[in-house]
């Protein structure tokens, strides 16, 4: 595009520069020799202020500034499963591996715009055709189905189709009229895209983590956050949801995270077979890794790259997910980029727009009905850092604003080796009674009872724990010992998970209801010996070992084995009174 500028002043990521008329807000510009990518922030007549979304070294006053016209886009198409990308969706590498980053943009990059493609045709020519019609698949992109549609300002007849064959990225596949489709679309990664409505209903995201799945579920199409201070276990609790959450795709965005967290990320990713494909679970995932030491302001841009991309795959009706580890990282590059710009600071140097920027981010969240009428969602779920553990602080207070489900990581949890460190007393989910609702007419009627017993369980036995430090357990009543010893085994047989177990690592929604079940029975028939006059003493030092050691010891589908396991545990104690 026409238009030549110079830079008149480096401060940083932030640039401005001079002769550019015409410039409009979030234009994407280029900045010297090396082209370096910025975006406009602020414009008087023919003088802007930038965002440069890489390293300015070497950038100098009088260096040329040239515009392109557009926004900061994605090209979105086949290729995106199994790859890493910075946060400008460019390509770190070409195969699930960590290696040296390229910086070429992926409208650019020689193995995005070179490789073939097997492109289907599925639609007739010279039929009417709509936005988010299928036009064709390509079976050899990823583990998923990669369908082509009809792009969303595209109506017609359509005139011509591509043959069964090998296409590149940017060839086109169809006509609509006298409108050219190529097979790979750039997409403003700030604008969400459009769909026909929002569907109808909760549907539960299964994580595989007993906690959530149990206590503190997630609806397709909600948001989520994990608040928790430096060593409770987010990362660790969102690379289990990513491995065994039931969506379709994974998009997980490291933003502002070390180098080495997002190595182990691609490891286990990399290692751990797929159940539903039986190749690698990475072939259905999309890494954004835009770690610490990269570019501040790509860390900002890279969870709206991991939103386009999520919505892209949304549109062919699948269920997506995206993990943002961590959104307080991301908050900091806002905070960072606002005091260098001069933007009155609010709350702890954060800008005053933080929370709408936070609602903008989460708001993309959704189940919706696509253009072209299939069902698909996109859940979001977001880690929060708290500095020093504070979740007073204004990210976390914020994000709480904006969320349906929130997993409170405890610090003395973590401590005492109980993960997921999720606490029971903070956390909480909004869609829990829609989900039940739903369990109630899919074959789980009592998932709602369920969950409202074992929650009054843990705040009762917390609250007798308390009294307990004070007086001592023996001096309590037996009925409340009994609660305290309920408490026990659930916290340790259901709501503590292996990450590391072969059988515990994942548990189906079956065996987490049988293993909760399995608590509450094992405590109700405690509670019933008491009345009957047994000590509580003799309850308390009956083995109840195979009521804790059950999660492990059975496979994460065998809910039979938990019953069974529950039966021997209440004949035992039945005996021993």
């Amino acid at each position: 595009m026409d238009g030549h500028g110079t830079v008149t002043r480096v401060n940083g990521p932030l640039v401005e520069v001079a002769g550019l008329d015409g410039l409009r807000m979030r234009e994407l510009v280029t900045l010297g020799t090396g082209q370096i990518s910025a975006a406009t922030v602020a414009v008087a007549g023919d003088r802007a202020t930038l965002q440069a979304y890489e390293y300015t070294g070497g950038l100098h006053v009088g260096d040329p500034v040239g515009r392109t016209g557009g926004e900061l886009s994605a090209l979105l198409g086949p290729g995106l499963l199994g790859r890493v990308f910075d946060g400008l969706l460019r390509p770190l590498s070409t195969a699930p591996l960590w290696l040296t980053p390229d910086r070429v943009p992926a409208t650019q990059d020689p193995d995005t715009l070179a490789r073939p493609w097997t492109f289907q045709p599925k639609h007739p020519v010279g039929t009417p055709v709509a936005p988010g019609d299928v036009l064709g698949t390509v079976p050899d992109s990823g583990a998923v189905e990669h369908r082509v549609l009809v792009p969303a300002d595209a109506t017609g007849t359509l005139t011509w189709l591509a043959p069964p064959g090998q296409v590149r990225a940017l060839d086109v596949i169809a006509r609509i009229g006298t409108r050219d489709v190529r097979l790979a679309e750039p997409w403003p990664v700030r604008v969400a895209r459009p769909f026909r409505d929002r569907a109808v209903g909760t549907v539960p995201l299964h994580t595989g983590q007993r906690v959530l799945d149990l206590l503190y579920p997630v609806a397709r199409g909600a948001a989520a956050a994990v608040p928790g201070g430096f060593g409770t276990g987010k990362t660790v609790l969102l690379q289990q949801i990513a491995k065994w959450s039931d969506a379709d795709v994974i998009v997980y965005v490291g933003c502002g995270e070390r180098g080495n967290e997002m190595a182990d990320v691609l490891d286990g990713l990399a290692q751990l077979v797929d159940d539903r494909t039986g190749g690698r679970l990475i072939d259905r995932t999309v890494i954004i890794a835009n770690t610490s030491n990269m570019p501040m302001m790509a860390r900002e841009a890279s969870i709206y790259s991991g939103v386009a991309v999520a919505e892209y795959y949304r549109d062919m009706g699948y269920d997506v997910v995206v993990i943002a580890d961590s959104t307080s990282r991301w908050a900091e590059a806002l905070r960072e980029f606002a005091n260098r710009h001069g933007e009155l600071p609010a709350e702890e140097g954060y800008p005053a727009t933080l929370a709408s920027a936070l609602a903008a981010f989460y708001e993309r969240a959704g189940r919706v009905t696509t253009l072209g009428g299939l069902d698909g969602s996109v859940t979001v779920i977001g880690a929060v850092s708290p500095p020093g553990g504070d979740l007073t602080e204004p990210v976390t207070t914020c994000t709480e604003r904006f969320i349906r489900s929130l997993w409170l990581l405890d610090r003395d949890l973590a401590y005492a080796r109980h993960y997921p460190a999720v606490h029971w007393a903070g956390s909480f989910a909004r869609d829990a009674d829609a989900v039940g609702r739903w369990h109630t007419t899919h074959g789980d009627p009592g998932w709602s009872t369920r969950r409202a017993r074992a929650a009054a369980l843990l705040a009762e036995a917390d609250r007798l724990a308390d009294l307990a430090e004070i007086v001592g357990t023996s001096s309590l009543p037996g009925h409340e010992r009994m609660v305290l010893l309920g408490g026990r085994l659930l916290r340790d047989g259901v709501l503590r998970q292996n990450a590391l177990s072969a059988h515990d690592a994942f548990c189906t929604a079956a065996k987490g209801a049988a293993l909760l079940d399995m608590v509450l029975d094992v405590t109700d028939c405690t509670q019933r010996l008491v009345d009957r006059g047994v000590a509580a003493t003799t309850l308390e030092q009956t083995d109840l070992g195979s009521v804790v050691r059950a999660r492990e010891e059975t496979g994460a589908a065998d809910a039979d084995g938990v019953r069974e396991r529950a039966a021997a545990a209440i004949r035992r104690l039945e005996a021993g009174a």
